[in-house]
């Protein structure tokens, strides 16, 4: 009892964060990591780990997704709480509320426990066998009922097929759903994995569910606003650059397992978005360039994976990086590391972006496409084959942002897509 109390009480100190992150809430994240990051919160993977489940915007009326947090709403153990956050200003409050209310659920837990235990003495004293009428044992449950199998699920996961693999052997084959809330993936992103052991034989891109965005995406607001004829200097389109690059950076770092990594380059991303000076942004992003370009284990990781030629790149409507690198994760993060060395240096710059450069973190704004609807449709080709634990890391050096497939332009602006 004093081992529970002692682990409840370390639970509730630093409580470990699950975030659920919808499309079109990537200011609200960013100031939600940067808070957690304030507070030393560690966010989680998964929710075994996890203390507090943080809702990242609006996600009313999206019933896939809805029913994704409720899952892991389900798996996080007791204690626990949870806490949406809509409004960015505002973020502070929330986690304190949702410090409260994971307290106040300590206390129920331990009540809980108590009524639970005196119920049993007051059984055992009336010679009464607890275990009679098999209350509050959900596993006879699961025997009678056959709790977590339906039509051919397990758990929510469906059993193995059996189809032909490569080699023409037939081999059992696992359809495995990625997302759409996974840590360090693309809020709203669902991939459809079919596996054949640790094989991707077929991936294919889910619907985005999300309601359709009339804000700008998060991103590409310097661009748009320009496009727009609004006033945008140069400086402020670097800055955004950069830290774009950078967020996109440490989600690659940490599908890489490289957690100090991932880390250190968020921090700088925050402080390129709190306005710090093209001198200290440069003295902070030359040596996580150097890291980065100097780590072998990096290199060994992440090369020839996910391999985009520029030919195939530009034929799917790819402009932005992803062209740039013309081969593999690698030289993806390798073009990220570029971009971010010459932005940080030009966060000062005051002079007035060109309204015909419409070109975002992920490419043209100005094209029928968004930039990353070509990069989602890039996707399905690069994952064949591959293996398992190495598709993360291709989506991750793609990085899609999903704000923009679910941004409705207004008319006569860029982003001309329905």
């Amino acid at each position: 009892m004093e081992l529970r109390r002692a682990l409840v009480r370390a639970a509730v100190s630093r409580p470990g964060v699950l975030l659920a992150v919808s499309p079109g809430a990537t200011r609200q994240r960013l100031a939600v990591e940067a808070e957690l990051a304030r507070r030393g919160w560690p966010c989680v993977s998964g929710p075994v780990e996890a203390d507090l489940l943080v809702i990242v915007g609006d996600r009313d009326g999206e019933g896939d997704e809805g029913d994704g947090v409720a899952g892991l709403w389900h798996g996080i153990p007791a204690p626990k709480a949870r806490v949406r956050i809509t409004d960015p200003e505002r973020v502070a409050d929330a986690l304190e509320r949702g410090l409260a209310d994971l307290s106040r659920g300590e206390h129920e837990a331990h009540h809980t426990h108590c009524e639970q235990h005196e119920q049993h003495e007051q059984q055992q004293d009336s010679g009464t066998d607890p275990h009679s009428d098999h209350s509050g044992h959900d596993m006879h449950g699961g025997h009678h009922g056959h709790a977590g199998h339906d039509m051919g699920l397990v758990e929510g996961l469906p059993m193995a097929d059996r189809a032909d693999d490569r080699d023409g052997l037939r081999l059992d084959v696992l359809h495995v759903p990625l997302g759409p809330v996974l840590a360090d993936w693309p809020a709203g992103l669902v991939l459809h994995l079919a596996l054949q052991g640790d094989i991707v034989q077929e991936a294919t891109v889910g619907p985005v569910t999300a309601s359709r965005a009339p804000h700008p995406p998060f991103w590409d607001e310097p661009w748009l606003r320009a496009s727009r004829g609004e006033h945008v200097s140069q400086g402020d389109a670097a800055r955004r650059l950069c830290a774009a690059h950078l967020d996109s950076l440490g989600r690659f770092f940490a599908v890489a397992g490289w957690d100090d990594m991932a880390a250190r380059t968020r921090f700088v991303r925050d402080r390129a978005l709190a306005g710090a000076a093209a001198a200290e942004l440069t003295s902070l992003v030359r040596p996580l360039i150097r890291r980065a370009q100097r780590s072998r284990t990096l290199r060994w990781l992440t090369t020839r994976l996910g391999v985009l030629p520029a030919e195939d790149a530009r034929l799917r409507g790819v402009t932005g990086p992803a062209l740039v690198a013309d081969g593999d994760a690698y030289s993806r993060m390798l073009v990220w590391l570029d971009a971010v060395g010459r932005s940080a240096a030009a966060c000062d710059v005051t002079e007035t972006l060109d309204a015909a450069e419409v070109v975002g973190p992920r490419g043209r704004l100005d094209t029928p496409v968004p930039p990353s609807r070509a990069l989602l449709d890039s996707l399905p080709r690069l994952l064949d084959g591959t293996e398992f634990a190495c598709a993360r890391i291709i989506v991750a050096s793609l990085d899609p942002d999903l704000d923009e497939p679910t941004h409705v332009p207004a008319p006569g602006t860029v982003h001309r897509h329905g």
